[in-house]
């Protein structure tokens, strides 16, 4: 609430006997911006549905324009989100949650939508919810772009959005590389193997970086699958790879890693496919495939994925928090 031109956030302790004393045992709006203010993020996010009647105004005799909260300065880098307009009070709504958050939870989530979008979208539905009584607010100085859910497809430039999510992806039989994919989703061994075997030198010159990467994709895929010629092809990838070229040969590992970590609708999978993680990060050593490391590692960091970095015997190791146990062990 506001106190004196000031905004505070009240704790279940505040003591409420004055205004004073309700300031001084509260935390400070102006305190938890300033912090903020200060951090090395590029982007700092508050959002207060807390624009509520003061309990107290009667026993304070506070006057009228004291209603509501007070206006904030946003500080470079930062947007405040308020559930109303300065000096106006918010409905507490009929649900679970007040009208302002079954806004925010609505549409918080929704793909490939800037911040501010975002709040527009919510200030429009608070507003039909609560007849026009409630208008949401925001300041905001933020410099870049932000998301709270940004499609694969606009994080990783390499690939089209029918690699990244390949469950898009359609075939065209016409297509050696396709024919490949195709045998490889077959989940028969006795077609996947001899479909594998095709891939080679001559065979690759022809096919389109976004090919092979749905092709690595499946690669992984069948081995995870005991396809004997997939397996063989992972753990033997250096020599069956090296006369590729250098942007086929990364498309097709940048796709298995890719696999490892991402669906086939292009979202994290919740747990990672593990099976032959040892096998693939093993390649990491190898210093002319240390851009598809790279590459991962970017998506997986822009992605919002939990992961951490482990020195290994001199080479850096990308792995999940899923993958901690693993960790260790390959630590030793």
């Amino acid at each position: 609430m506001q106190i004196d031109g000031s905004n505070y956030l009240l704790a279940i302790d505040t003591d409420d006997s004055s205004e004073i004393d309700a300031k001084y045992s509260s935390l400070s709006l102006d305190k938890v911006v300033e912090v903020l203010a200060k951090s090395k993020a590029l982007t700092k996010i508050i959002v207060l549905d807390a624009c509520r009647n003061n309990p107290w105004k009667r026993a304070w005799h506070r006057d009228i324009a004291m209603r509501g909260l007070a206006s904030v300065y946003a500080p470079k880098g930062t947007i405040i989100g308020f559930a109303t307009s300065p000096g106006e009070t918010a409905a507490d709504g009929v649900g679970r949650n007040g009208t302002y958050t079954e806004a925010l939870l609505q549409h918080i989530d929704t793909k490939d939508c800037p911040i501010e979008t975002m709040f527009k979208r919510v200030r429009n539905t608070v507003a039909a919810a609560s007849q026009g009584k409630q208008t949401t607010w925001e300041h905001t100085s933020l410099a870049g772009e932000f998301y709270f859910n940004l499609g694969i497809d606009k994080i990783v430039k390499e690939y089209d959005e029918t690699a990244l999510a390949d469950g898009l992806f359609g075939l065209d039989n016409s297509k050696l590389s396709h024919k490949i994919i195709e045998g490889l989703k077959s989940y028969n061994w006795y077609v996947q193997n001899p479909a594998l075997l095709k891939l080679d030198e001559k065979s690759v010159k022809p096919m389109s970086i976004n090919n092979l990467f749905v092709l690595g994709r499946n690669i992984y895929q069948a081995a995870c699958g005991s396809s004997g010629a997939a397996d063989v092809f992972i753990e033997d990838f250096k020599s069956r790879t090296a006369q590729f070229g250098k942007l086929k040969r990364k498309a097709l590992l940048d796709g298995m890693l890719f696999e490892i970590f991402f669906d086939s609708t292009g979202n994290l999978r919740p747990k990672i496919k593990s099976k032959y993680f040892d096998e693939v990060f093993d390649l990491q050593k190898i210093p002319e495939l240390k851009a598809s490391f790279e590459f991962i590692a970017d998506t997986l960091s822009a992605a919002g994925a939990n992961f951490i970095q482990l020195l290994v015997v001199g080479t850096y190791w990308t792995l999940p928090f899923q993958q901690r146990k693993k960790k260790e062990r390959l630590s030793c």
